[in-house]
Formats: C-alpha cells, sequence, structure tokens
C-alpha cells in the first residue's frame, strides 16, 4: 500500500522562502537606494530606464517574486482544500473559510500594505489585494473540475492580451476602477490604481491548483519522484522563453528594440549597440500585465527552485542554516510580507527624509532585515500554534 503524503510539502517552503528573501531585496532596494526602478514594466507599454546592466539585473531578479507567490498560493489552496474537505469538512465550511480569507487580504491591502508603500492613491489594487480577489473567486471555482480550471486557465494566461474592456465604460471612476482590477494595470486616475490586475493572474493561480491537486493525488515516494520533471520543465520553459523573445511577437507585450537596418531585399535586422544593452533588450518583459514570455521565464525558475528545494530536503542539515532561514520564510508567507514593508521603512528618530544608498548599504540593510524577519517569523509561528482558532490562521 503507497503511503500519502503528510505534512507540509518542504521543497514549496523552500521556493516560497526563497522569492521571499528576494521580494524583500526588491522592496528595500525601492525604499532605500538610487537607482532601483519599480516604475512598472509592461504598463500602457512603459519600458523603465536603468543607468546600467547591473541596476537592471538588481530589479529583474525579483520578477520571479509574483509569479511564484500566486503559483503557489493555489498549489497551497488545492492541498488543504481537499484535506479539509479529506477529514469531513463540509463544501459550505470551506467556501466560507475562503471568503473569509480573500476578505481579511483585501483589508490587509487597503489598511496595511498601500500606507506601508506610502502610496497616495489609497485604492491602489496590489498583489494582496488580487490574491485576495481570486481567493473569493475560488471559494466556487474550486468546484468545477480540474479540465476545466486547467483549461481557462491556459487560455487566460495565453491569449489575455486580447481582452477588450471598452463595453466597461471608463468615464465615471467606478467603472475606470473597475477595469484596472479586471485586466488594464495602470496608475493614470489615483486613487483609482493597480498594477496586478486580475487577468491574468487568475490564471496563474490556477495552474497552480491543477498542479496542488496533482501533488495532492501522489504518495511520498511519488512526490519525489518529481525532481527531473521539474527540472527538465523549468529549462524548457526558459528555452520557450528566448523562443518567444526571438521571435518578437506573440507573447510580448514589449517587443525588443535595438538598432534596426533595413537591407535591400526589405529584411529587417536588429543590432543592439552594446553588449548590456542586448541583455537588457532581450530581457524586458512585460509583468503589468504579466506577458507569456514574463510568465515563462519566472514559472520555470520557479520549477527550478522547487527541484533545488526537494534536492536540498535529501541533505542532512535541510532545516539548518541557511535553507532552514528560508523554510521558517516559506512557512508564514502573508506575515513575512507584511512585517517586511513596515520593517525596511522604518526611519531613524528625528529623521525626515529617507536618504538614498547605494547598492551596497542597501545590501547590508537587506541582510539585517532578514535576520530580524527571521526572529519574528520564527515567534510568530509559535504563537499561531499556540492560537489553532485564532484570527491568525488567516495570516
Amino acid at each position: 500500500m503507497v503511503s500519502k503524503p503528510s505534512g507540509r510539502l518542504q521543497f514549496i517552503d523552500f521556493a516560497r522562502g526563497l522569492v521571499m528573501a528576494i521580494m524583500a531585496w526588491d522592496h528595500v532596494s525601492g525604499f532605500w537606494n538610487r537607482f532601483h526602478s519599480r516604475i512598472g514594466e509592461g504598463i500602457l507599454g512603459n519600458r523603465p530606464a536603468f543607468i546600467s546592466l547591473k541596476w537592471f539585473l538588481s530589479r529583474y531578479v525579483s520578477h520571479y517574486c509574483a509569479p511564484t507567490f500566486v503559483f503557489l498560493a493555489g498549489t497551497v489552496l488545492a492541498i488543504s482544500t481537499l484535506r479539509r474537505a479529506a477529514r469531513g469538512e463540509s463544501q459550505l465550511s470551506i467556501t466560507r473559510r475562503l471568503v473569509t480569507r480573500g476578505i481579511i487580504l483585501l483589508f490587509l491591502m487597503y489598511f496595511s500594505v498601500t500606507p506601508a508603500f506610502g502610496s497616495p492613491s489609497q485604492y491602489y489594487f496590489g498583489v494582496i489585494a488580487c490574491i485576495g480577489v481570486c481567493l473569493i473567486i475560488f471559494s466556487v471555482a474550486r468546484l468545477l473540475p480540474r479540465t476545466v480550471i486547467l483549461g481557462v486557465s491556459l487560455v487566460t494566461v495565453l491569449f489575455h492580451q486580447y481582452l477588450d474592456l471598452s463595453f466597461i465604460p471608463a468615464e465615471p471612476d467606478w467603472g475606470w476602477y473597475l477595469r484596472v482590477i479586471i485586466h488594464e494595470a495602470n496608475s493614470l486616475r489615483p486613487p483609482y490604481t493597480g498594477r496586478y490586475s486580475i487577468i491574468p493572474w487568475i490564471g496563474v493561480m490556477g495552474l497552480g491548483w491543477v498542479f496542488g491537486t496533482f501533488l495532492n493525488g501522489l504518495s511520498q515516494e511519488e512526490v519525489r519522484g518529481l525532481k527531473r520533471p521539474l527540472l527538465y520543465t523549468g529549462l524548457a520553459s526558459t528555452v520557450a522563453f528566448f523562443l518567444v523573445r526571438w521571435n518578437n511577437g506573440f507573447g510580448n507585450l514589449l517587443l525588443r528594440e535595438g538598432t534596426q537596418i533595413v537591407d535591400s531585399t526589405g529584411r529587417v535586422w536588429i543590432f543592439p549597440q552594446t553588449t548590456s544593452e542586448a541583455i537588457m533588450d532581450w530581457m524586458s518583459v512585460s509583468k503589468y500585465p504579466p506577458s507569456v514570455a514574463f510568465l515563462l521565464w519566472t514559472l520555470g525558475g520557479m520549477c527550478i527552485m522547487m527541484y533545488i528545494g526537494m534536492r536540498l530536503q535529501e541533505q542532512p542539515g535541510f532545516k539548518d542554516g541557511v535553507s532552514g532561514v528560508l523554510l521558517t520564510y516559506g512557512r508564514s508567507p502573508l506575515f513575512f510580507y507584511l512585517a517586511h514593508l513596515w520593517l525596511y521603512k522604518l526611519k531613524l528618530p528625528g529623521q525626515v527624509k529617507t536618504p538614498v544608498l547605494p547598492m551596497f548599504p542597501t545590501f547590508v540593510m537587506w541582510f539585517a532585515g532578514l535576520t530580524v524577519l527571521w526572529w519574528l517569523c520564527e515567534r510568530y509561528e509559535r504563537i499561531k500554534r499556540s492560537r489553532p482558532n485564532s484570527i491568525l490562521q488567516y495570516i
């Protein structure tokens, strides 16, 4: 008789913890250093300018965060929901729990996350709000067959760029904000702004849900056998990214530019001027909304992270050292998210303006903050375990 997986799937915690640490770098860098750009890759065709390849890559590495966070939110949602149902919890109770969690996320978005970012747009629709709405939708959508969720999610991810919301009036604020929430991410009309529109992110969560239902049906031995499939999927997705970027058409909401020369036959040749410009030109993809190229790169990287987590968990000492710290982050991702924003925004007593730091001091601040966050997450876990029926179960 095969054994079913029990407890937490630690390779998922490892991947989540890793991207949470990377996300902290992105935010502390955005708060404190001079040349970090978070203007919004892809919003209305926007392509932020970077002074060097180093600063471009320091931002680019953070692209893994949101897709991994949303995909694995769907994965964990599927596993926890199916396990609750298997323990005899009613479908109504499960639906109520998901709706409650979604509402709590919306509350946290508008009353904790938005103030932490210092946004003048109090109705900014960010990633936490997006996940909250997606949870509410999945409180009902989870009842659909897995093949339907997979099909709808793939169509959403692949073809969302063709969605036309012109039937929703843009003049009234409610219409504008509704379009921002559904698909048209922008910051043109404060306070009704947003970057993480539901479409196509709900498709990413749907793919994560399907992966979670697949994992839930595997034995422990079968889960361990996923190492190579995850690695090969990650590598294939990365190769597909370069093919999509080379084609420079479908799947690219930001096209490669470079220096264009038309020869005597009418063929267009693209010659970037420098190696750094060529790299930035190839790698500049739309995050708001996420293009197919963006998701191929980031979700492929996520698969490789899970592969690394699976390999490491077979080694002695996996729960100690750096991997142990990442596991701690990964077990409390929402608490980490809320805490890190306010921690990295802290100013010295009497300090009016935020000083602007170069990269190395920012790196030191990032590392120091991660140490504090590890301590906070450990204490939070203990408190949460001691209060199993409190509101902390939703955070």
